[in-house]
């Protein structure tokens, strides 16, 4: 129970977020008149300010992890410690479903949905890989007091630049399955993105590790 503020944290932040990519895509959807990439672009806005917002707020109590693959990393890196992964995790992945149950409440859908929407093949799961690899690579390069900008920065391109929008976190997916909007992606298509998720996080860290010592400043 001594760690409950730091999981607390991750499930508040991580709920916020998917409400706000799920909500803006709900809205999105409805106000632009089937354009397809006017409605992605307001996802993306939504998106961006709220992840800023959040880790700006929250960084301070857990980190701001609200993705697996960060806590993994950071687990790894020794700057969260192992017997708190499991705890991080738990509170990522309900945090990821309360956030598409609280979008679906706002906008008067029916609260439980399991999304339809396909996401697969090769060029979406390399998408994801690449998506996650420049997370960790621009969380582990950020300049002290600064990440909260980069990472919502990188996020926004991110959506435009890969093919599968950059979920770039499983408990993302996890979330946006329940959910069968604009956001959402079919159960049977999320273990393959988590595992290119995870590939991705973990080619960060190490493209990190290979540049650390060039600039001593982000080691």
């Amino acid at each position: 129970m001594s760690h409950w503020r730091r999981y607390f944290s991750e499930l508040v932040g991580t709920a916020a977020l998917l409400c706000a990519v799920i909500g803006s895509g709900i809205m999105a959807e409805q106000l632009a008149g089937g354009n397809v990439a006017i409605a992605l672009l307001a996802n993306t806005l939504a998106t961006v300010f709220a992840l800023y917002v959040l880790i700006e707020t929250l960084g301070p109590v857990s980190g701001a992890h609200f993705n697996p693959v960060v806590s993994m990393v950071m687990v790894f890196r020794k700057e969260l410690a192992l017997h708190l992964l499991f705890g991080y995790v738990l509170a990522q992945l309900v945090g990821a479903a309360l956030g598409a149950w609280v979008a679906h409440a706002m906008f008067d859908l029916e609260i439980w949905q399991w999304s339809v929407k396909v996401r697969s093949g090769p060029a979406q799961w390399f998408a994801e890989a690449v998506a996650t690899a420049g997370l960790l690579f621009v969380i582990l390069r950020s300049p002290s007091g600064k990440a909260s900008s980069l990472v919502a920065c990188y996020i926004g391109a991110a959506y435009w630049f890969t093919a599968s929008t950059s979920f770039a976190n499983p408990a993302a997916a996890f979330g946006r399955m329940f959910s069968n909007t604009f956001a959402g992606i079919s159960p049977a298509d999320v273990p393959a993105f988590v595992v290119a998720q995870i590939i991705g996080g973990l080619a960060g860290m190490f493209l990190h590790l290979l540049l650390k010592d060039k600039d001593p400043s982000t080691a």
